[in-house]
């Protein structure tokens, strides 16, 4: 039974507030009204409690100050705007953080006159993050899927986990368009294209939402243009690629997705940080995009523009700063958003409407989740269950659509165990499926004594059950540091008729992995000593299948022509070892497609594909970006034609034209393909990538058998941002490629637009529907 709260008296029923069958902004409207600016400021402000025991003070958790922020008792008084991570921060059994969720609740409730508790929100990007519950694949395992029916199913289910344990929201998905791969955060990233990202990603968005949970979409924006890949590091990127690649996401997550919550980034554009930046979170994200909920700041992000970033002398103009960018929600924990704000506004510094403005954001946002009728009693905790075998189903399904068969002369799939030797730091690993925003590495690892929370069968368990027989040579340490690690491997396989070699990264936090958050890499070359492993492996001349289980794509050049195959598998979860050994062993068939491009030098500039001409390979250049495997590719079992292209037209600016192919299986195996669409524009008003990627569709076919692939593309999929940055239409030749990779399109063909320029509004189409009929 949930203990009453002091506002909860006969006469407080009669405040207009309080009436559930009111209009949600009249509500917000007469509660406002009622508050102080104290009180006010504490529905902006989180809270991120460390574990106690019954009865003991909650202690906070430390900012980036290293300072302890205000205890809870000290600032429930005001209100609270958000728990910060209750399952997230400890390993602890689901009843145990449920309960304590529940006391939280109650104690900030109790707190405040109003009886207001607080919205709790934790991460979710590879999974509800807390202990035992499923690790679903990485987003670049999601990109390489191109399944979007596949990622909002996934996403459904780990809304489904949170809702049941009483979160309102989830910070998730990144939106964050790949551009250069040495970012430590790659990891976190759907891929290389911003369609690819914006579809996928609104998915995700719509799976979250439909399950009761705030999605928040992150980081707006610009973060992963960071100079040479390092985090947090400035954003050099002009005002058309960032509308154009960085802020497309957002566009159709907003729009189609109805996300009700953004985050912003922490760089800076030009010298100016996005959270202090009012023409980027009001200006372009609510005035443009159409943003309705909440703006939350990054963890610290409000103190970094004291601290870091310099813009502000003090926390109070640090917290200004924010406010009047539009920053609505101080993230994790109170501090810039607490005392110094209020200060701020009593000294008349801060006009208390831009208070008022982001409290009723907040409130309107806690009265759609229920908040304003008192404190949620949050479920049985005894019940819950976040490893369902549902939840595991779906996550190796999604781990086999993503695994991406790179290269292969035949040795794949395996028939028998016997003579294979599994090596390589990465083999029996169970770290190497997580990325480092899962529970086990991001806050398990500090509990060494703890179980993992789920099972997670490591690429030798996996290959053992698929092919008994198989001969296990791993090594531990991924950096391959000592001599004996590299000379054991090669003993291995020269005793072996094949050898799989399992290379990759150790996800971790700031340093502490060679992929994830703070994990930048100076260059694309495989962690540590690995290249020298691969090399010494390769040349016993024992064929060897290469298995890259990684947060990136690495340069491969030296290694691929090689290997007998190559394989790979971006971090693909708690059921990734089985579904790669499943590829290997032949019982899976490979479907996923790289949805970042390959590098062929470790040292050579960015290889994404979705350049100008000149920017590709040229005579005045020596220096040659043209990725190993490109954005797209992937190989399967059998073999794919394309033929019968059909292209409409001519058409209006304001008009669409069909666009189809046949693709036929041409193997002697069912096989997957993804149809890939690109379009291209010869002549523009400003200069344009040579091709980008305007839609597609998976079409799985067995032998001999053939579909047709029509796609619908309005004439809004070939705007651009014109020379006087707003977005347009412009007539004339639109150039039509179809294949099966963004480097291999064996139908070529054009449409023409014709009729004036015409400038694009809000309205305007984002996709590319596509439908397949079998022949």
């Amino acid at each position: 039974m949930t203990e009453a709260v002091p506002a909860a008296s006969a006469s407080a029923t009669r405040e207009p507030w309080r009436d559930r069958g009111l209009p949600v902004a009249e509500r917000v409207a007469d509660l406002l009204a009622r508050m102080t600016p104290e009180e006010k400021a504490g529905q902006l402000a989180g809270y991120w409690a460390m574990p106690a025991e019954p009865g003991a003070p909650v202690a906070p958790m430390e900012d980036d100050s290293h300072e302890l922020a205000p205890t809870l008792d000290e600032v429930i008084d005001r209100g609270l705007g958000q728990l910060t991570r209750v399952y997230g921060t400890v390993p602890a059994p689901a009843a145990e953080s449920a309960a304590r969720l529940r006391e939280l609740q109650r104690r900030v409730a109790a707190g405040n006159r109003f009886g207001i508790p607080a919205i709790a929100h934790e991460e979710c990007l590879n999974g509800f993050m807390t202990w035992g519950a499923t690790v679903f694949p990485s987003p670049p395992a999601w990109g390489a899927t191109f399944d979007t029916d596949l990622v909002g199913e996934m996403a459904a289910a780990i809304g489904a986990s949170m809702r049941a344990a009483g979160v309102h929201q989830g910070l998730a998905p990144v939106l964050d368009v790949v551009r250069d791969p040495r970012w430590g955060r790659t990891e976190e990233c759907i891929g290389e294209d911003p369609y690819l990202v914006s579809v996928l990603g609104t998915a995700y968005v719509q799976g979250l939402e439909r399950s009761g949970i705030v999605s928040t979409l992150k980081h707006f924006a610009g973060y992963s243009a960071s100079r040479a890949g390092r985090n947090m590091a400035p954003t050099p990127i002009g005002p058309r690629e960032f509308a154009d690649v960085i802020v497309e996401p957002f566009v159709m997550a907003l729009r189609d997705g109805r996300a009700r919550s953004v985050m912003h980034s922490y760089t800076d554009v030009d010298g100016m940080p996005a959270a202090a930046d009012e023409r980027l979170l009001t200006g372009l994200l609510r005035d443009r995009l159409g943003l309705t909920g909440i703006v939350v700041a990054d963890y610290f992000g409000i103190s970094f523009l004291q601290t870091r970033h310099r813009v502000a002398a003090s926390r109070g103009e640090a917290a200004a700063l924010a406010l009047r960018a539009g920053i609505d929600m101080e993230l994790p924990t109170v501090r810039c958003y607490g005392t110094p704000l209020i200060e701020q506004v009593r000294q008349g510094d801060v006009p208390e409407e831009l208070l008022d403005r982001a409290v009723t954001r907040v409130l309107t946002l806690k009265a759609e989740l229920g908040l304003l009728d008192g404190p949620p009693d949050g479920g049985d905790g005894a019940a819950l269950d976040f490893d369902p075998p549902e939840h595991r189903a779906l996550a190796r399904r999604l781990a086999e659509e993503s695994v991406v068969l790179l290269a292969n002369d035949g040795a794949l799939p395996l028939r028998s165990g016997s003579g294979v030797v599994l090596a390589g730091p990465l083999a029996d690993d169970p770290f190497a499926m997580m990325g480092c925003y899962t529970f086990p590495s991001h806050v398990g690892r500090a509990h060494p004594e703890l179980p993992l929370g789920v099972e997670i069968p490591t690429l030798a368990d996996a290959l053992r059950d698929e092919l008994p027989g198989v001969r296990v040579a791993a090594s531990e340490d991924v950096l391959v540091a000592d001599d004996a690690d590299i000379e054991a491997a090669v003993a291995a396989a020269r005793d072996a008729e094949l050898c799989v070699l399992a290379l990759g990264d150790r996800a971790g936090l700031f340093g502490r992995g060679t992929s994830g958050e703070g994990c930048d890499a100076e260059t694309l070359a495989l962690p540590g000593r690995q290249a020298e492993l691969a090399a010494a492996v390769l040349e016993t001349g024992t064929p060897t299948v290469v298995v890259l289980l990684s947060g990136r794509p690495y340069a491969l050049g030296d290694v691929a022509d090689r290997a007998a195959a190559v394989v790979q598998a971006f971090l693909p979860g708690e059921e990734g070892g089985r579904a790669v050994a499943g590829v290997l062993a032949g019982r899976v068939e490979p479907s996923g497609r790289m949805p970042i491009s390959v590098p062929r030098s470790p040292t050579g500039p960015p290889v994404t594909y979705l350049r100008s001409k000149m920017d590709g390979a040229h005579d005045w250049s020596e220096v040659d970006p043209a990725p190993l495997f490109p954005f797209g590719h992937g190989l399967t079992w059998t073999r794919f034609e394309y033929g019968g292209l059909r292209v409409g037209g001519p058409a209006a600016t304001d008009g669409s034209v069909k666009v189809s192919a046949v693709v036929r299986n041409t193997g002697d195996s069912a096989g997957t393909e993804v149809v890939q669409l690109y379009l291209s524009d010869p002549v523009a008003s400003v200069v344009r990538p040579v091709r980008w990627l305007a839609g597609w569709a998976r079409v799985r076919l067995e032998p001999g058998d053939a579909a047709r692939v029509e796609f619908d593309v309005h004439a809004d999929r070939t705007s651009f941002t014109g020379p006087d940055l707003r977005r347009i239409v412009e007539p004339g030749e639109i150039g039509v490629h179809v294949g099966g990779s963004s480097a291999d399109t064996p139908l070529e063909g054009s449409f023409t637009l014709e009729g004036p320029v015409r400038v694009l509004g809000a309205d305007r189409v984002l996709s590319v529907p596509a439908e397949v009929t079998l022949l």
